[in-house]
């Protein structure tokens, strides 16, 4: 149980990071280009994305799952993830009215919990924590 706790918990630090990147890129996009929040959101979950990747890989997991295979399955997940992020933004800010930045803390929380199960039971095949 201690190792999967330390393994949490270095996703969580990765996905602070990960979510810096996200946030930030939403934030630059709404605020400065004018975008609206859930097109920018999206842009900025990929943004996270790439981060994501680097740091789970090789911090969170230590998976040595070749990059091919690995890059793909991580792809499938975010893919998941993307939608999951598109279908609980566009409810929350387009039909309920909600401020976005509220909105994307609780979908982050909410697809933070996919994206963990998801990359250490099959992306990164569940490799030993760093």
């Amino acid at each position: 149980m201690t190792s999967i706790r330390r393994q949490f918990s270095t996703f969580v630090i990765v996905g602070l990071i990960a979510a810096a990147a996200h946030y930030g890129t939403l934030f630059i996009l709404v605020e400065g280009a004018h975008w609206r929040p859930v097109p920018s959101t999206l842009v900025g979950f990929v943004c996270g994305g790439f981060v994501s990747y680097i740091l789970n890989r090789r911090h969170t997991f230590a998976s040595d799952r070749p990059h091919e295979e690995a890059t793909w399955r991580f792809a499938t997940v975010s893919a998941v993830g993307f939608t999951l992020t598109w279908i609980i933004m566009h409810f929350l800010v387009e039909r309920l009215g909600a401020p976005y930045l509220p909105a994307q803390v609780l979908t982050t929380g909410i697809v933070m919990f996919w994206n963990f199960l998801a990359n250490k039971l099959w992306t990164f095949g569940g490799g030993a924590p760093a």
